[in-house]
């Protein structure tokens, strides 16, 4: 069944390498979010992992591989500063799905709690790719970032990459489920979205009540 699903050449070539190519498999998702990262782990689960043993190996690697790959954005962030990182938000931040309304939200929740936002970020689909920037300008300490980095990567890695060793050994077809379910993750944020900016309109058109004697 796994070999219904092909993964890139390059993949291919840095998963012969063991775990260590595995997390650069993962590194790489992190620094070039070209391909869904759910899309990734899946994969990765169904062409390497053949057992409880693998299972664990894939999650350490890809799990390091992810902090190393936030460690980059936060550095990039720390080096250019805000305004230059606001800069190129406001220039390319539409390319990458990341709004400055986007970018100032991150930014701003980091003021309330950097770590467990940091932990919860990690869960968060392009979220997870891009908070680290804000992390990097505003300067959260590096060993809090990255042991927040390393338990969000680790709760967003193991169900995927547990769910593609389950498909492995299923007699599902694994190509047509996997894209079934990116299909259906792709919808639910799509409809988390449109229902977050529905709310936030109702309540910009509510207008404000007057204040009683």
């Amino acid at each position: 069944m796994a070999a219904a699903l092909q993964v890139p050449a390059f993949a291919s070539l840095l998963l012969g390498f063991g775990p260590a190519g595995i997390g650069a498999v993962a590194l790489a998702e992190k620094m070039f979010p070209v391909v869904p990262s759910y899309l990734v782990l899946i994969l990765l689960g169904v062409t390497t992992v053949t057992g409880e043993s693998d299972l664990i190996i894939a999650l350490v690697a890809t799990t390091v591989g992810s902090t190393i790959g936030g460690l980059w954005w936060y550095g990039l962030g720390f080096a250019l500063g805000s305004q230059r990182i606001e800069a190129l938000v406001e220039r390319f931040g539409r390319y990458v799905c990341v709004s400055p309304a986007l970018y100032q939200r991150m930014a701003g929740a980091y003021r309330r709690n950097r770590f467990w936002v940091t932990v919860a970020g990690q869960t968060v689909p392009v979220v997870r790719v891009y908070l680290s920037v804000p992390a990097g300008v505003l300067g959260l300490a590096p060993v809090n970032f990255v042991a927040a980095t390393f338990l969000g990567s680790l709760v967003w890695n193991a169900p995927l990459l547990t769910l593609g060793y389950i498909l492995r050994g299923s007699d599902a077809d694994p190509a047509s489920f996997g894209l079934q379910l990116i299909a259906g993750m792709i919808l639910f944020e799509l409809v988390v979205l449109l229902a977050w900016r529905l709310g936030r309109g109702r309540r910009r058109a509510q207008p404000d009540l007057p204040v009683l004697p």
